[in-house]
């Protein structure tokens, strides 16, 4: 899945954020969220007694958080919890604090955002860029991935159009045209670069996303010359185009003379955060 993370002011705090484009959803920081509303020495703890308190929340805790990794102050990443707007408003119920209604007006504007930007899709288009730079990416890297969230979209629109199932059969999809081209499943991918939950194509260098974006476009144009219908001839089209992909790679690596599938994550190449300019927006804390 697609996520981005950001970084939100409410009241001077910075709130971790990130959005998943497939399920079209903003995540909290769940710790970040009781830091903001408690002032706590140490919010973990105040988590902990909070859960003890509330029983009902403590039953559903499971499922209303959803584990993300975010690169801490030590250039290392960490799990912590996160939730979306919905589940987050469950949340701040069980705490007593007199910035509790300033922060559901703040999750608000959070969440108007974005619907405005899914009515317009330049404005996401927009946030997305400067996501990216915020967490150091080149702006070589950036258009380049842009452009393959555009290819992206095209394919998968193809695939809804041939009647192949969301979710399961897209995953399935991916993982063969990933497969054919650079010789390993997305989550081998994955275990190759070291990631755990982070989104794989973040990760990537702008050669292999080059590669796996041809992969992507070959089958989308392939699949509107053919029309397939359902998952197998779905399938044979996306095999297919991976093929163009993965042939062009061993002419690329035969040229260079060694492989361009990159063990390399986004962590090792990209501009640290605490190296940046700090973004006008956040030197006015009016973000």
């Amino acid at each position: 899945m697609a996520q981005h993370e950001i970084i939100k002011l409410f009241e001077d705090i910075k709130m971790r954020i990130f959005f998943d484009d497939e399920q079209e959803q903003w995540y909290i920081c769940i710790i970040d969220v009781i830091q903001a509303l408690t002032d706590s020495k140490d919010a973990a703890q105040y988590i902990k007694r909070m859960r003890q308190r509330d029983k009902e929340l403590n039953s559903v805790w499971g499922t209303i958080c959803t584990p993300h990794q975010f690169k801490a102050s030590d250039g290392k990443l960490h799990a912590v919890n996160c939730a979306t707007l919905q589940n987050t408003l469950r949340i701040i119920q069980s705490v007593p604090s007199k910035k509790a209604e300033p922060f559901k007006q703040w999750l608000a504007h959070v969440g108007a955002e974005r619907i405005r930007q899914m009515r317009d899709p330049e404005r996401s288009i927009e946030q997305a860029v400067l996501d990216y730079r915020r967490l150091g990416y080149s702006e070589s890297w950036i258009n380049q991935r842009i452009k393959t969230i555009e290819i992206r979209k095209g394919l998968t629109d193809e695939w809804k159009r041939s009647g192949v199932s969301e979710n399961s059969e897209y995953a399935l999809l991916t993982d063969l045209m990933s497969k054919i081209w650079s010789g390993m499943t997305t989550r081998e991918y994955k275990q190759h670069k070291g990631l755990t939950d982070q989104n794989l194509r973040d990760n990537m260098t702008n050669m292999e996303l080059l590669l796996n974006a041809l992969a992507e476009q070959t089958a989308t144009d392939l699949s509107r010359e053919r029309g397939p219908q359902g998952l197998i001839e779905t399938a044979h089209v996306a095999k297919d185009g991976a093929e163009v992909a993965r042939n062009a790679r061993a002419d690329i690596e035969q040229r260079l003379g060694h492989t361009i599938i990159s063990n390399q994550k986004a962590i090792d190449y990209i501009t640290p955060k605490e190296e940046l300019p700090l973004p006008k927006d956040d030197e006015e804390g009016n973000e």
